[in-house]
């Protein structure tokens, strides 16, 4: 299990948050999740096949994706934002430094805490708690209020927010290597992907896979909303849903086919995320998909 060496970029940063932060400590039940889309490609291998390959989870300094923005490198809007938020810590530091992004599931969604970023997640075990650091809101609003596990205030901030369901998630920050092995407790998967390569895919990890309550729109949904992101993301999600409603899966045959623009993709994505019917519970523990 790994620690934070004393004097280090990791122990600054830490250190940074911790005299920025307050209230009473961070409840043992809760758990740091890692959402993202488990069928997508990085180059001709799946996405799953790499991080099998490995073991760790990667910062957006060392893969150059996100399920975000693209900005980060030196000078660009991620490195300006974590400079700030973690006073310098890591300027001068290599990619593979640098902390790795993830939210708070304190209400223990069995979708996970941000599904703006993906429909399945990796949830972190409890002792990633201790090199963690959070803020509320995202990085990309320039936060001002910040905690880690022993001074947690960000609770009411985040629920007494009017900001869009898909924006109103508590920020991690996990200081240091998020090894698969060690430092996860499951891939927690959309049941759209069972009995697939992703699945297939999955069972190569050295994790637990569960399975959580599953994404699922109708289009006929998705049409009542279309100032929420434009008509032609509307026009979009009508173009590639299957019988009347969209999944997780439909959307990622769509990136791997090539014949969508990523951030189009992205769009459809949020509609799905913020108008399909889940159960935001707390049956995050599930073994096997939902009948």
């Amino acid at each position: 299990m790994w620690t934070v060496p004393p004097e280090s970029p990791e122990s600054n940063a830490l250190a940074a948050i911790a005299s920025r932060s307050d209230g009473p400590p961070i409840e043992p039940a809760w758990r740091v999740t890692v959402n993202f889309h488990p069928d997508r490609t990085l180059g001709d291998s799946s996405l799953l096949e790499v991080l099998a390959k490995d073991g760790v989870l990667r910062s957006q300094f060392e893969t150059r994706t996100s399920n975000g923005g693209l900005t980060a490198f030196e000078g660009g809007d991620r490195w300006r934002w974590e400079s700030r938020i973690f006073s310098g810590a890591y300027d001068l530091e290599s990619a593979s430094r640098r902390p790795k992004y993830g939210a708070l599931n304190y209400q223990r969604r069995s979708v996970g805490a941000s599904p703006r970023f993906g429909s399945s997640h990796f949830r972190l075990a409890a002792h990633v708690f201790q090199r963690t650091t959070f803020c509320y809101p995202d990085s990309v609003f320039e936060p001002q209020r910040f905690g880690n596990a022993s001074h947690m205030g960000l609770i009411k901030a985040c629920d007494s927010d009017h900001r869009d369901d898909l924006d109103r998630y508590i920020e991690a920050h996990v200081h240091g290597p998020v090894d698969l092995s060690q430092d996860v407790e499951a891939l927690v998967l959309d049941p759209c992907y069972v009995g697939t390569r992703v699945e297939a895919d999955a069972l190569t990890l050295p994790v637990r896979v569960e399975w959580h309550s599953g994404f699922r729109v109708a289009i006929d949904t998705v049409h009542q909303f279309p100032e929420y992101r434009g008509q032609r993301y509307v026009e979009l999600a009508a173009t590639l849903a299957v019988d009347g409603w969209l999944t997780p899966a439909i959307i990622g045959n769509a990136a791997v086919s090539g014949q969508y623009a990523d951030d189009d993709l992205k769009k459809v994505w949020h509609y799905l995320a913020r108008f399909a019917k889940t159960k935001q519970d707390s049956n995050n523990q599930s073994t096997g998909p939902e009948a």
